[in-house]
């Protein structure tokens, strides 16, 4: 059986699978969730074209750095996507920022959809606030039953409106066996150790637009909306396992350098001041 199956992003046919294609037309929400409390999600980014149409969601990892799926950034470049933090809504507020550079997983497969990872440094530092802060990354991996939260701007239902707030759901994780269990029996699609699954029901999951943005387990981050079948069907959702990332992620944005180089000024402030 041919493989099928769908990033949730934006997409076109390819190889047997539905992948990704960025162009300028509204994205949509997730299915079954409800409309986000102001700053209950203020590490939530919106990666958007330079015309503002929104294409994928982020976490904020740091003050320079956005954590999203590699799907998101193939094709994009440094002049043709922005960063905006801040807002629950695609049309209003928010703080927007140029991006410097792009990193991509180095061994992203498009095809099987795996190590589906990149990291967007922005230009300017990210000015933190009540509504904007960074998500730390897990420190424990992910077991089967966490209770996990979904949040991102994908569609409510396939096909469906467009609501313009931020959406969330709360989710359960899978078992990767069982997961991948499920798919191979409906698609032949491969689920990998590097992979976490979430399902509650039919009718509620994630949808297009979702695509890069931020499962959270607790105060960490924890998955990277990648793939599943469109739209919360009753099948599972498919997220970039954060833990199996973390060493790369760290490696490249230097993060954990970032924040002992402001520990170090802040406390030469203080001493600067007795």
């Amino acid at each position: 059986m041919a493989k099928l199956f769908i990033l949730l992003g934006f997409v076109c046919v390819a190889k047997g699978f539905i992948l990704p294609q960025f162009y300028d037309s509204p994205s949509p929400r997730i299915v079954g969730g409800e409309n986000a409390p102001v700053g209950s999600a203020p590490h939530q980014a919106s990666l958007r074209s330079i015309f503002g149409s929104h294409f994928c969601g982020g976490s904020i990892i740091s003050k320079r750095w956005i954590l999203t799926a590699a799907h998101c950034t193939i094709g994009q470049s440094t002049f043709t996507m922005k960063v905006v933090v801040g807002t629950n809504s695609l049309t209003s507020g928010g703080e927007k920022y140029s991006v410097e550079k792009i990193i991509v997983h180095e061994d992203y497969d498009g095809g099987e959809i795996i190590n589906d990872v990149s990291v967007v440094k922005v230009s300017t530092d990210i000015e933190f606030s009540d509504l904007v802060q960074p998500i730390e990354l897990p420190e424990t991996d992910t077991a089967e039953g966490a209770d996990l939260t979904l949040t991102g701007w994908g569609r409510t239902s396939y096909p469906g409106s467009l609501p313009d707030r931020l959406q969330m759901i709360n989710l359960i994780a899978l078992s990767v066996n069982e997961c991948q269990q499920i798919y191979k029996g409906i698609i032949g699609a491969t689920v990998y150790d590097t992979q976490i699954c979430s399902l509650t029901k039919s009718g509620e999951g994630a949808c297009h637009g979702d695509s890069g943005g931020p499962l959270v387990e607790g105060n960490k981050v924890v998955g990277i909306v990648s793939w599943g079948v469109p739209c919360a069907r009753g099948y599972p959702d498919v997220y970039t396992r954060v833990y199996s990332f973390k060493d790369w992620i760290l490696s490249k944005t230097k993060i954990n350098d970032e924040e002992d180089q402001d520990n170090t000024n802040e406390e030469d402030k203080q001493q600067s001041n007795v």
